[in-house]
């Protein structure tokens, strides 16, 4: 359905192809999942399927694309709309029309489907995904997560034989998530749909791979294969494989099922032992950075927050986790100011934030939001970097360290659109964070980071709370929760339903539990770091 044939592909301007030399098929009704770090290539071996690259990015392509018999070279991408169906990392930028439903037909009626033919698809498609609630909902009153299932949805109704989707999961909560995939698992084994998706939370998707291709980056050669073999050497795995590569399991199990059935002599070896995070932050040693009290806040007649209480203490990392459409982002606006709350007060360092001017908001909290894009102006990277480092009298080259402790290597010259979802995430994470302010927030800050980013951006957090910041984190990603979080507060429609110590709330959650606690269970590991230094310290190995 897919092949490429000896395909390489280089932007203007780049010195070293991002594609170089890739063979490919990929068969129909087919599930192959494309890895690889953060700024490999895979969003640009994505689009190529679609033919975006090169006809709208230009740069220089070799070799050829084909698509059901089609070559992309040749076919314009408007002319294989009917085959292909895409996703990217930003939903929302596909959208044009302004109500849900409405975005689910507009497709179709390109493609000019009689008018029975696109009811029974929107309505299969509402079932589908789980959107019947969202129909006649204003699309910029929806979530991210839930923008994230009406853009899949709006592609599905199409009917395309291919769907390419670019981080389908990573704005969805952990059971919305599920859904989507099985939903996807679904077409493919029903319908012989061919689906090509690139995730970076591997342990979510790596149980539906047919295939698995990893994309090293630096136009290094592709590997291609089954899951349990490709994890064995990928510099990216899921805690699942890092905990499965540490016991010495084989084959590599790639779900918790698989895992639990080996993990015995594991659990008996952990037994007695006390979990000790790898990652140590001081609890709430000073004063509130940062106060809701009995917050509301409606849109219409949709109910964001209800009676909220929330406060956030200096020397804490707080996780704000929930469904889809829960308040998590709202809370975060309200601490930041975007906005007076209908009912209730919010105080940030004692004082109201939404009364602050822009230069005493920034002093006070950095908030870093869904749409990381927002917050870049700059002709390039140095310019970005540059620039806030001017404007929060930073010393020159402050917020281009940051950046390079995050993602290193970044080329300084290259334009903020050029970047990856997660190196445009990284940029901005780094200008926000370069000014330490006493309160900072962030929103989904893993979405396009690979496990290793993940991993310095633990380190950046963990660094601000020692020196007693207040981090608020609003995220679906619950491996990172499991990583760095003191505290984790759980939103459900629009209210506080559990607000305790991170590994008292996750790990009794069937929802947000990490994928070591699930394995290890009942016993409350979070994460491999904890179980490799209790195995060093006992000088055991499951």
């Amino acid at each position: 359905m897919i092949r490429f044939d000896h395909v390489s592909f280089t932007y203007d301007g780049a010195e070293v192809p991002t594609l170089d030399r890739v063979d490919l098929v990929v068969g129909e009704g087919e599930l192959c999942v494309v890895v690889g770090p953060t700024g490999s290539g895979k969003t640009t071996l994505l689009r190529a399927v679609n033919g975006l690259v090169p006809h709208f990015t230009g740069g220089r392509l070799a070799g050829e694309v084909r698509v059901a018999g089609r070559s992309t070279r040749d076919v314009p991408p408007r002319e294989l709309a009917d085959v292909v169906g895409m996703v990217g990392q930003d939903p929302a930028a596909s959208f044009v029309t302004d109500v849900v439903e409405d975005e689910l037909a507009y497709t179709m009626e390109n493609l000019g489907l009689a008018p029975d033919v696109m009811r029974r698809r929107v309505e299969d498609t509402l079932d589908l995904l789980g959107l019947h609630d969202l129909r006649d909902r204003p699309l910029r009153s929806l979530s991210g997560g839930q923008q994230q299932r009406v853009a899949i949805g709006a592609v599905l109704t199409a009917s395309p034989g291919v769907l390419v989707l670019d981080e389908p999961t990573s704005a969805l909560d952990p059971a919305a998530a599920e859904e989507v995939l099985a939903s996807l698992t679904r077409l493919v084994h029903d319908l012989g749909l061919t689906v090509l998706l690139a995730e970076h939370r591997l342990e979510r998707v790596l149980p539906f791979a047919d295939t698995v291709v990893l994309v090293p980056g630096r136009g290094g050669p592709l590997e291609i294969g089954p899951a349990d073999e490709i994890m064995v050497g990928s510099p990216v795995a899921p805690p699942l494989v890092e905990l499965g590569r540490l016991a010495g399991w084989r084959p590599l199990p790639l779900s918790v099922r698989d895992a639990r059935r080996v993990a015995g002599p594991l659990r008996d070896r952990l037994a007695g032992a006390v979990p000790r995070p790898p990652v140590t932050v001081p609890g709430a040693g000073g004063g509130p950075a940062g106060r809701l009290e009995r917050v509301t806040v409606r849109f219409g007649a949709v109910r964001a927050l209800e009676d909220v209480d929330v406060a956030v203490a200096a020397g804490e990392v707080v996780a704000v986790m929930g469904r889809n459409g829960s308040g998590k982002s709202t809370l975060l606006g309200q601490l930041a100011g975007v906005r007076r709350p209908d009912a209730g007060r919010v105080l940030v360092g004692g004082v109201d934030p939404a009364g602050l001017t822009p230069r005493e908001l920034v002093a006070r909290v950095g908030l870093v939001p869904q749409d990381a894009g927002v917050l870049l102006y700059g002709e390039s990277v140095a310019d970005e970097c540059a620039a806030a480092d001017h404007d929060t009298g930073l010393v020159p080259g402050t917020s281009a360290g940051v950046l390079d402790r995050l993602v290193p290597g970044l080329p300084p010259g290259r334009h903020p659109r050029d970047l990856s979802e997660g190196q445009r995430l990284a940029l901005a994470l780094a200008v926000v964070l370069a000014p330490a302010p006493p309160l900072v927030l962030l929103d989904e800050p893993t979405r396009g980071l690979d496990y290793r980013a993940k991993e310095r951006l633990v380190g950046q957090l963990a660094g601000l709370a020692a020196a007693g910041h207040a981090v608020v984190v609003a995220t679906h990603d619950v491996e990172l929760v499991a990583r760095v979080a003191t505290r984790t507060v759980v939103l459900a429609e629009g209210e506080v339903v559990a607000d305790g110590p991170a590994r008292d709330v996750i790990c009794h959650s069937p929802i947000f539990a990490p994928q070591v606690a699930k394995v290890l269970a009942p016993e409350p590991w979070l994460t491999v770091d904890e179980v490799r230094g209790a195995l060093a310290g006992s000088g055991t190995r499951g």
